[in-house]
This record gives C-alpha cells, structure tokens and sequence, in this order.
C-alpha cells in the first residue's frame, strides 16, 4: 500500500510538469490567432511568449527556496494552484493585458519541477529517487513537444482558447490529487525570506532576460540592449553581493560555487541553448513554403508532427534514468546526452532538406534531451544537502531557462542576417553545435568518476565565498 502511494505520488508530480511544459509550449503555434483574436500586433504578441519565460526566471527560485522553509507540499500546492488560475485567466483574456498577467502566473508553474524533486528525494528511498527524478525532468521535454504537436489540431478543430481549456481540465484534478496524496514535508529550513535579496535578484533577471529576448528587435548593439544587459549585470552582481553578506540567504552563494553545482548549472545554461531553439528552428523550418528551396510549406499540424519523434524518446528515457545512473553514473549520462544533441545539430548544419534527415535529427535530439534533462536533475540533487535541494534545482531550472532566452536570441539574429536562407538556417544549427560542444566540456568538469577535466583549483565564487 505504500509503495502503490509513492507510485501514484511520482505519477501525479509527473502530469504536473508535463502540463506546465505544454501550457508553455503550445501558444507558439497559435500567436497569430491569439494576436488576431486580442487585437494585438505581432511586436505586442511576443510578450505572450517573453513573460512567461520571465515569470519563469524570476519566480522558480524564490518558490523553491520558500518550499525549502515552508514545505515542500504547501508551496507545490499553491504553485499548481497558481498555474491553473492562470490557465484559466488565459482561456477567458479578453484582452491582453489579461492574457499576460495570466502568463506571468502560469510562469509560476516552472516551480513545480523543483519543488517535486525535492518531494520525490523525502519520499522515496534509495535507487528509487534518481528513476522518479529522471521521469518528471523528462516530462519537461515530452510536454513541451507534446504542445507543438497538438496545438495545430485543436486550433482547427477547436479554437486556440482550448489549448488552455483542454489542459486545466486535467490540472484541476491533478491539483486535488496532490493535496490529497502529497504528504507534508519532514525536512523544512525555517528563515525569514529575504525581500531585499528576493527584489535584487527578481530586477537583475529580468533586466537579463528582456534585453536578450528583445535584442533581434531592438538590435544587438542597440542603447536599449547594452543599457539593459549592463544595468542586469550590476543587479545580478549587486544581489551576489549581498547574498554572501546575508545570515540566511535566498540562494546560498556558497552552495553555487561548489564544483559539482557550478558545473551542472553551466550544462544546463547550453543544454538549455539547444532545447529551447529547435522549437523555435525546427516548425520555422518546416513552415517555409517548398518555392524557397528550403522549406517544406508544412502547415502548423505538421510542424508538430516533425516535433514529436523529439518527444516520443524522452517519454521512453525518462523512466530508465535510474537504471542508467546506476550502470554509468549521472555524469555519463549526460555527457550521452549533450553528445546526442551536438551530433543532431552537427547533422542539421549540412542535412536538413529531407524529411527523414529532419526526423532522424529530431530523435537524436530527443534521446539527447531524455539522457540529459534526468541527469541534470539528480546531478544536482547529490551535490547538495536535502535541506537546499528545492532552491539548489530551483537555480538549475534558471539556468537552464537563461540559456533557452539566449538560444532564441541567437537563432533570430542569424535568421535575420539576410544572407540565403539556407545559409542562415545552416548558421544557425552550427551556433547551437557550438555551443552544445562548449557543454561537453561543462560535463567533463562536473565532479565524478572517469576521465574529467581537473578544474579544483577553478572556482569562479572561490574569493567571494570568502565574504561574510
């Protein structure tokens, strides 16, 4: 009886963040109807996306670290209750206005990966975490793949407004099932959250994230960009700063600059790279009408059909990402990983015409990001106290996130270089090789057995650390 609790636990925290994933993903294919429907220009209707993304950055570790003082199981039932506000807040909008503040409380819903780890590492025992932490970090990729590729269908058949209709109606019993079985927290870190560090970190994100979100259309060099980029770097400084000075941190600087935690989190900031662009590259590429020579003049509906042989891998992955940790370790694992997506975008680069290269990209792209996501979960989870793991995999999912809002950037600029299509398109794949191939070397410095790169005596927070 136990055990069947902890599997229905597992199964809940799962849906959960598969549901955040698609709500997330799924407006991409629809902003121009949503546009169309609330009267908004397309400039206007990318806010749709960008705030949610943002709400994501900002509010994922201040709820994690609140799980870690107040419980685990309290926060994650006002984050899922939050995410379905918003869903519903979204389904009505009339307006939007109302459509982005019911993004910004969806972008609340990022939490929930988080906060689940740090439920499934109380819970459960043993060998039995890594598998649970593998399936929900996979149900990341596998929902978000899921949203583009069920988002052409229900647009014509239904209406955009169902892609938020169809999931709140299965949020609001997952919600009821996670107050009902999800049991109260036994490792809580009672503190007074810090506003000033909470406002620091909430003001240099977002300056951050707006100005690399917006820098396609503002322009790389542009007053707007730099002034923003600098004024996110004082803040982000600002907020280190006065983390290191306080007694009872929002995010423990000291916890970020261990070996094992910097690392992941660099891994995560270039898997994140690769992620978030091939759902921005890869429906743009099969949108483009066939006259181009480029494109394959696909509709949304099969837009989405090219993404989900990225899904479908993960779905399989996931759940086994126990069982590979403990044959080749985490660290292995995700070395696979980041490998898999560097050969699908190194593929990308020079074959990308052909359907079956696009699918054969895809899958290598979804096994990648099965090995992958699982293992950044659980890297960080061993690295840390259980008392920090909702705020310490709270800051991977922020990395992870920055370097999603970096991935887009870049694939706009290269997009909007001018040159061939083909060209821009093969530029883009390669930015993202590059930068997947810049994270194998982020994987061989994550600590752990087999061969490495020896970087003990480079610690980027080792002089800081040292202020109280």
């Amino acid at each position: 009886m136990k055990d069947r609790r902890r599997d229905l636990i597992v199964a809940v925290l799962a849906l959960a963040g598969a549901l955040f994933a698609v709500l997330q993903a799924a407006v991409v294919p629809a902003l121009p109807d949503i546009d169309r429907a609330l009267g908004a220009g397309p400039s206007s209707g990318t806010w749709i996306l960008t705030v949610n993304l943002l709400a994501t950055a900002v509010l994922t570790p201040v709820l994690g670290r609140m799980g870690d003082i107040h419980g685990k199981d309290r926060m994650l039932r006002v984050v899922v209750g939050t995410l379905g506000l918003g869903t519903l807040a979204c389904a009505l909008a009339p307006s939007l206005p109302v459509m982005l503040a019911g993004r910004v409380a969806q972008g609340a819903g990022g939490a929930v990966f988080p906060l689940a780890f740090g439920v499934l590492r109380d819970e459960l025992e043993g060998e039995r975490v890594a598998g649970a932490i593998g399936l929900v970090s996979s149900l990341l990729g596998v929902g978000a793949g899921l949203g583009l590729v069920l988002a052409g269908p229900v647009i014509v058949a239904l209406g955009w407004r169902w892609l938020f209709w169809l999931p709140l109606a299965v949020l609001v019993p997952v919600a009821g099932a996670i107050v009902w079985w999800v049991p109260r927290s036994p490792v809580r870190t009672p503190a007074p959250v810090d506003l000033a560090s909470a406002a620091l970190m909430i003001a240099g994100l977002s300056a951050l994230l707006v100005a690399v979100s917006e820098a396609s259309g503002w322009g790389l060099g542009s007053g707007k960009t730099l002034g923003l980029l600098g004024a996110g770097a004082l803040l982000v400084a600002a907020w280190v700063r006065h983390e290191l000075r306080s007694d009872d941190p929002l995010v423990d600087m000291r916890m970020m600059a261990l070996r094992g935690v910097w690392t992941t989190n660099l891994a995560a900031f270039l898997l994140g790279v690769g992620m978030y662009a091939s759902i921005a590259l890869l429906p743009a590429l099969v949108e483009l009408p066939s006259a181009t020579g480029v494109g394959f003049g696909g509709s949304v509906t099969a837009a989405g059909l090219f993404m989900l042989p990225t899904a479908a891998p993960q779905l399989i992955v996931g759940p086994l990402t126990g069982r590979i940790a403990r044959r080749i370790g985490s660290r292995a694992q995700l070395l696979i990983g980041v490998g898999l997506m560097l050969a699908a975008y190194l593929s990308l680069t020079v074959a990308h015409r052909h359907a079956w290269q696009l699918i054969l990209a895809t899958t290598a792209l979804g096994l990648g990001l099965g090995f992958g996501l699982g293992a950044l979960a659980n890297l960080i989870v061993v690295a840390v106290g259980p008392r920090q793991t909702g705020v310490a995999t709270a800051m991977n999912t922020v990395t992870r996130t920055l370097g999603g809002a970096f991935g887009a950037a870049i694939v706009a600029e290269c997009l909007a270089r001018g040159g061939s299509l083909d060209g821009d398109f093969a530029l883009a794949f390669a930015a993202c090789a590059g930068a997947l191939a810049l994270g194998i070397g982020a994987v061989l410095a994550i600590p752990g057995k087999g061969p490495g790169v020896n970087l003990r005596t480079f610690h980027p927070l080792r002089r800081l650390s040292a202020v109280r």
